[in-house]
């Protein structure tokens, strides 16, 4: 066992203990979101537009699907039918990120939206490209025009329409929404879940309205995770031996409907990475009962789809 097991017992005691004499720790997410109409479906249409791609294949739909906003597969595919490296995220509810990407490169949402585009597995273009298209279509520079006010397509403009679409995919009312807003009742189970997912320590990481997103956390703090050269985490940016496995918290939202998880897709089904958080994160095996518990809890975070993109969205 890990010399720091006992450490981070003591803590995540702490922790839980704080929580349950204090607010909730996890805030229900807004009904709904401010933002610009226009821009927004501006943004939705080159959102699911695959000319943006180099070879007109790929929109940014293909990774990040209507149905969780992310990917069915361990990995996606790009131009050529590359395959990428690592798990597609779900984009829905990134606007509750406090930074964009695995390892937080991206600040915001509109830095977010070049990577993709700019990545030579995954959309392969640059800013010259995207431009020579969207400027040969007169329909694209009627919209732009109408939006921002300038007879030219700027880039910047392309991108920041993308991150108003984003900024609508908001998953409200989920069941445990509605249970903390008091509208509702959790069965016995997935309450026993959540007092679980707050005693084991989860709660330390995963909270917050997105449940997650708001920090940067090592994967195999208490046993070592297994780590590769092309692994997205902080490491990458800044080379120091520290932030090797050291990622943006992912958002547990809506986490029943996207598997598979992790960065490296290497967990196929929710009580799989379960099981591995709770060895490399808690220095235990979770039993069974634990799993199905925790799993209880966290398929009441599943919420709707977002409105705008439902049938008369935007």
């Amino acid at each position: 066992m890990s010399p720091y097991f006992g450490i981070f017992v003591v803590i995540s005691i702490f922790v839980s203990t704080i929580g349950c004499l204090s607010e909730e720790p996890i805030s229900p997410i807004p009904s709904d979101i401010q933002y610009d109409t226009d821009k927004a479906r501006l943004g939705k249409r080159l959102f699911f537009d695959t000319k943006l791609s180099s070879d007109g294949s790929v929109s940014c739909a293909n990774c990040h699907r209507i149905n969780n906003g992310a990917d069915v597969g361990k990995f996606s595919y790009g131009v050529g039918g590359r395959e990428g490296n690592r798990n597609s995220p779900t984009v829905f509810n990134s606007v509750f990120n406090f930074r964009q990407m695995y390892n937080g490169s991206a600040a915001d949402l509109a830095r977010q939206a070049a990577a993709p585009i700019e990545n030579p597995v995954e959309m392969h273009n640059d800013s010259q490209g995207v431009l020579r298209y969207l400027r040969n279509d007169s329909s694209y520079i009627k919209e732009f025009e109408k939006v921002y006010g300038k007879k030219e397509i700027e880039y910047r403009d392309v991108l920041d329409a993308i991150a108003e679409f984003e900024k609508t995919l908001i998953t409200p009312n989920s069941r445990f929404d509605r249970y903390l807003r008091g509208e509702i009742d959790l069965s016995e189970e997935e309450k026993e879940g959540y007092r679980l997912f707050k005693t084991l320590g989860c709660i330390t990481c995963h909270n917050g309205t997105n449940v997650g997103g708001n920090s940067y956390q090592k994967m195999g703090l208490i046993n070592p995770y297994p780590w590769s050269e092309d692994s997205p985490d902080r490491f990458s940016i800044s080379k120091r031996e520290d932030d090797k496995n050291v990622y943006k918290v992912p958002s547990l939202r809506n986490i029943a409907v996207t598997a598979p998880y992790f960065h490296d897709g290497s967990a196929a089904t929710l009580e799989e990475a379960l099981a591995k958080m709770g060895y490399y994160n808690l220095g235990f095996k979770l039993s069974k009962r634990e799993i199905a518990l925790l799993k209880a809890f966290l398929q009441t975070l599943t919420g709707e789809i977002p409105k705008s993109l439902r049938k008369g969205g935007l």
